[in-house]
């Protein structure tokens, strides 16, 4: 108090506070009816009365003394006609043959600093924050403070939350730029032409990765060592595979050619075989889906206005007519599908009540968009805008995010890290992109391929694990500073080849 200049506590609640906890229940009504004219809560001094009562009473029963127990029930807890009910309830512990069944029938901790502290905390929901100090004051000053700093932490990427266990209060919380994903882990060169799209599976043990030589790999990932080996290939497909599509349950994988592709393909990833090869009719473009929550149904489209929905053997279940889809995406309730259309707008789509409504409408064509795991926000890809995140429940634009150069590719960006706090996009200028989801400029800019990195995936289960893929041919596995570099490198040095 000294310190900070001002008086914590009005002097008669530090008083009362002391007769509380000294159990000096005669003070402590007195401190009660002297600080009557601060309790702004309807009936609140009556109430603290009844609350200090019922713990001086309880404890004379503790004690054995069951006369003055009594007593303080007849005449000083039933004339405050407060709760009858319970009352009664108190006059029942009368029954009880020793003190640890009274404990236990009244879920009360016994006499002492415990059971008077949380006697306390009741006591102050009554009176006003100036005139006596909440429970644990300090301590959730302190913790806010350290919610800030890692709220402020604009690299914090881990499971383990800072808290006042594992933080000093002598420095500030600040995670390394040496630990985030800036530093090129592996490069990956066995697709012979641009590499389209990859995507993680939802459990983070595989990544797909799909390319203009027609072909499918699915690379093992080893989440110790950052490192991908190839697990299978899947070939065959007429044209290139611009779009992938695991199913939540990461058994099945769709893939989608780009606008002449007339096909979707669905393989069994654990087994490696084809299950269906779905094509409605050769003037189709199918070239984007989307995988219902219970895994057994899929949407998919294209821009020539075919939009279905279909079961696992690629049977059409329920087709919108004349909706031109450039993207697509299931939400979690099971019943809304969101596509992003020709006319520059996301909508939501009701495959059960058949009905639909406008979500985001944008001033430029909407290339490709993401959703968040919660289904709150969505990640659009601009053509000539960029990268801009959206409520989808207020819907509203928060943020648009600076420095990616976004054209007419089409360029897909993500949600991740711990939290999804980050956002990473691919650039026309053949850099990877990473904000923090409370800033619009990025605060890593990973260089390295050669050509238009056309899309980013992070791993759901490994937060430091980042994958791109580009019109250069390759796949760049990103991660945290190797340990043997050490603080040798800059931390603004990414993309460095180990």
């Amino acid at each position: 108090m000294q310190e900070a200049g001002c008086r914590l506590e009005h002097p008669t609640a530090a008083r009362f506070r002391s007769h509380v906890m000294e159990g000096e229940w005669e003070k402590a009504e007195a401190d009660v009816n002297e600080l009557k004219s601060l309790v702004k809560v309807t009936r609140g001094t009556l109430r603290m009365r009844f609350l200090v009562l019922e713990q001086k009473y309880l404890e004379l029963l503790e004690d054995g003394l069951v006369l003055e127990a009594l007593h303080v029930l007849r005449h000083e807890l039933t004339p405050l006609k407060f709760s009858t009910e319970r009352i009664h309830t108190l006059s029942g512990f009368m029954m009880c043959s020793n003190a640890e069944s009274l404990r236990e029938k009244a879920s009360w901790e016994g006499r002492g600093s415990t059971s008077r502290s949380r006697l306390l905390e009741k006591l102050q929901t009554f009176l006003p924050p100036s005139v006596m100090l909440p429970p644990h004051r300090l301590q959730s000053l302190l913790r806010q403070a350290v919610e800030l700093q890692r709220a402020r932490c604009i690299y914090h990427n881990t499971r383990h939350e800072p808290n006042l266990d594992t933080v000093s209060l002598f420095s500030d919380h600040a995670c390394s730029k040496k630990q985030f994903p800036c530093h090129t882990h592996q490069v990956l060169t066995d697709h012979c032409n641009e590499v389209w799209f990859c995507k993680f599976s939802n459990n983070g043990t595989k990544l797909a990765t799909g390319s203009k030589d027609s072909n499918v790999i699915i690379w093992e990932v080893d989440m110790e060592m950052y490192r991908l080996k190839v697990l299978r290939s899947l070939d065959g497909h007429a044209y290139g595979v611009s779009y992938l599509a695991w199913s939540p349950d990461d058994q099945y994988l769709i893939a989608c050619g780009p606008d002449d592709c007339s096909e979707l393909w669905l393989w069994n990833v654990q087994s490696g075989e084809l299950k269906v090869k779905m094509s409605q009719s050769h003037e189709d473009s199918l070239t984007c889906a989307a995988w219902n929550p219970d895994s057994k149904r899929f949407v998919t489209g294209g821009q020539r206005g075919q939009f279905y929905q279909c079961d696992l053997d690629g049977n059409i279940q329920d087709s919108w007519e004349g909706v031109r889809v450039q993207c697509l995406w299931c939400l979690g309730d099971g019943k809304t599908v969101l596509a992003s259309d020709t006319h520059q707008r996301v909508r939501g789509y009701n495959f059960e009540d058949l009905t639909d409504r406008n979500i985001i409408q944008e001033d430029h064509p909407i290339m490709a968009f993401t959703v968040s795991k919660h289904g709150r926000l969505a990640l659009l890809n601009v053509a000539t805008q960029g990268v801009h995140m959206w409520d989808l429940e207020d819907r509203v634009l928060v943020r648009k995010f600076r420095g990616a150069t976004q054209g007419f590719y089409t360029i897909h960006s993500c949600f991740g890290g711990h939290s999804e706090d980050f956002i990473a996009s691919g650039s026309e200028d053949h850099k990877v992109y990473i904000w923090h989801r409370s800033g619009e400029l990025p605060i890593a800019v990973l260089p390295g391929h050669g050509h238009t990195v056309n899309c980013v995936s992070w791993n759901p289960e490994l937060p430091s694990m980042l994958a791109s893929a580009s019109d250069d041919g390759t796949i760049r596995i990103w991660g945290p500073m190797p340990a043997c570099e050490g603080d040798s490198e800059s931390e603004d040095d990414g993309g460095m080849e180990s």
